[in-house]
């Protein structure tokens, strides 16, 4: 099925896994939205979009109460500056495709499991990290009126900051496994 062309083999494999993992995510999506094919078992027990969902919300919130602003969780997913304005975190904030793309190339690679687990998370880790600070300082400077540096809009920022840090990652990646080889 796959090439002996080691780079074809490669990325056959890296887009299987993406794909996977990026319409994966958009099935759970569409199955837990309760105004269209809903399941409530999968809400109930796949619902990772919402774990995340909320565990950006609370980050973002620490990140507005260390820069001295309080704030008030409304609804599901909507987080407000005390007497201003608010942001709502919605499946398109979760970086769900950042997220398909670093674990399809860590996955891919020859790795031992092990090693494979611990980049997964650290990986994860970092663009969660990153997507909270995002959030939170969004939601500071729009109560604040600060424009978005060069006219680009967050969501873009943070792909920008997320890659950056993907390919960070992947270069100690690919070094920690040469050390390994040699």
């Amino acid at each position: 099925m796959f090439s002996t062309n080691p780079l074809v083999s490669f990325i056959i494999k890296f887009l299987l896994i993406f794909l996977i993992f990026y319409f994966g995510t958009k099935l759970i999506i569409g199955l837990t939205f309760k105004d269209g094919l809903y399941i409530k078992f999968i809400d109930d027990y796949f619902n990772y979009i919402s774990w995340i969902k909320k565990s950006l919300m609370y980050g973002a919130q620490m990140v507005a109460k260390l820069l001295g602003y309080t704030t008030i969780k409304e609804h599901n997913y909507t987080l407000r500056i005390a007497n201003g304005r608010g942001v709502i975190i919605s499946q398109g904030c979760v970086g769900y495709g950042v997220m398909s793309f670093w674990l399809a190339y860590v996955l891919t690679n020859q790795a031992k499991i092990i090693k494979k687990i611990i980049w997964s998370l650290l990986g994860l880790l970092i663009i969660w990290i990153i997507n909270v600070m995002r959030i939170g300082l969004f939601l500071v400077s729009i109560n604040k009126g600060w424009e978005m540096p060069l006219g680009i809009d967050h969501h873009t920022w943070f792909n920008i900051f997320a890659y950056i840090g993907i390919f960070v990652l992947i270069y100690f990646f690919e070094k920690s496994i040469q050390k390994n080889e040699s």
